[in-house]
């Protein structure tokens, strides 16, 4: 249970005590909150001395009233707006015009409480203000998670694009130099490693592409009648180039299945899900993708028979940001969005992912969308 600190700001001793015991054993629980809330209640009897205990420590919420001696309630909210101090605010008042009100309301005030008050009339202004308190933290929360969304781009930005940028930088160094040699063939070795760090950085660009795409306002979604069993054969060609290299075979298996969804959502998915299995697979593997429809729910399958992953390793796998580090992923790149890309979409549609995996054997991943 979280403790919310209240400031009773009044110049009658029994407006204060009869606050501090109608919230003594009053609590606040909402079905959306992960825990209930009870009060801790403190007082002020005029408007500079509660100012004085602001600036000492900042309570969740200020109950002030208007007509106090010397600086009035409406002071004490106008100096609380100038310092932007973070506080849920009601007014306690016996004469609220509306002019004070539109007053209080454009400098902050939350809620209004007509003197005199009935204890059900207290609790029900707290718990409103309680609940915008709960909304409030949300949203800072939200906030918070995006600005730290956005370090971890330009962090994930900046390490993952500086190595290969060295690279390209040195190759080309090593070709105005003429250091292996005259001859265009002689830096053959040189071209492949920088076509590679090209591409690395192209795939890291992609995702990054992608994961805006699924985390922003979704108004530009076309929603299609889409052959999955068609994504899926058009991701398998997309990706047969680099499985070849890798001597990998790849098949698609099932039946035609059509389901209602924005076709690049459903791109995204096959390509990552695809180029994971054979990025994480062993020379000579074999990657599987099927689609299928048993009653109301659709599956679609990714088998590979990679490096697979420990169990610690999969609870980990549709973090963002995430990429699975040890000896079998050593020098495979990769950004640690793609499967929480593929996760997120899935959740978009009212489905899941799931994986089972085990290690030097292979993985399969699996897909479950509703029809509805």
């Amino acid at each position: 249970m979280e403790i919310l600190s209240v400031l009773v700001v009044d110049d009658e001793p029994g407006i204060r005590s009869g606050v501090k015991r109608i919230l003594a054993g009053h609590t606040v629980s909402f079905p959306f909150m992960d825990d209930d809330y009870a009060f801790e209640c403190r007082e002020a009897a005029s408007g500079e001395e509660a100012l004085q205990m602001l600036e000492e420590e900042l309570p969740e919420i200020l109950l002030l009233d208007n007509k106090l001696p010397g600086m009035d309630g409406m002071g004490v909210l106008e100096i609380i707006r100038q310092k932007k101090m973070d506080i849920m605010v009601a007014m306690i008042t016996s004469y609220a015009s509306m002019e004070i009100a539109a007053k209080a309301t454009s400098d902050g005030a939350w809620d209004f409480i007509p003197k005199p008050f009935t204890p059900n009339e207290l609790k029900s202004s707290i718990d409103l203000i309680t609940k915008q308190y709960f909304l409030k933290k949300i949203r800072s929360t939200m906030k918070e998670e995006g600005k730290k969304i956005r370090y971890q781009f330009l962090s994930v930005l900046s390490h993952e694009l500086k190595s290969p940028l060295n690279a390209l930088e040195g190759y080309l160094q090593m070709m105005k130099d003429r250091e292996l040699g005259e001859g265009l063939n002689d830096y053959d070795a040189v071209l492949e490693r920088s076509l590679q760090r090209v591409e690395g950085m192209r795939s890291l660009i992609m995702d990054l592409l992608d994961f805006t795409k699924i985390r922003l306002d979704r108004k530009e979604e076309k929603i299609e009648h889409v052959n999955l069993r068609e994504r899926a054969q058009l991701a398998l060609s997309t990706i047969k180039p680099l499985a070849i290299q890798r001597n990998i075979t790849i098949r698609s298996t099932g039946e035609e299945v059509f389901y209602d969804a924005d076709p690049s959502d459903l791109d995204i998915m096959f390509n990552n899900l695809l180029s994971n299995a054979v990025k994480y697979n062993r020379e000579g593997g074999e990657v599987e993708v099927s689609v299928s429809q048993r009653d109301q729910l659709i599956e679609i399958l990714v088998k590979d028979t990679g490096i697979g992953m420990s169990e610690e390793e999969v609870s980990q796998l549709f973090k963002e940001f995430v990429r699975i580090k040890n000896t079998r992923t050593k020098g495979i790149s990769g950004s640690g969005l793609g499967l929480s890309i593929v996760s997120k979409i899935a959740e978009l549609y009212g489905g899941h992912i799931d994986v089972n995996s085990i290690p030097d054997t292979g993985s399969e991943f699996r897909v479950i969308l509703p029809l509805s």
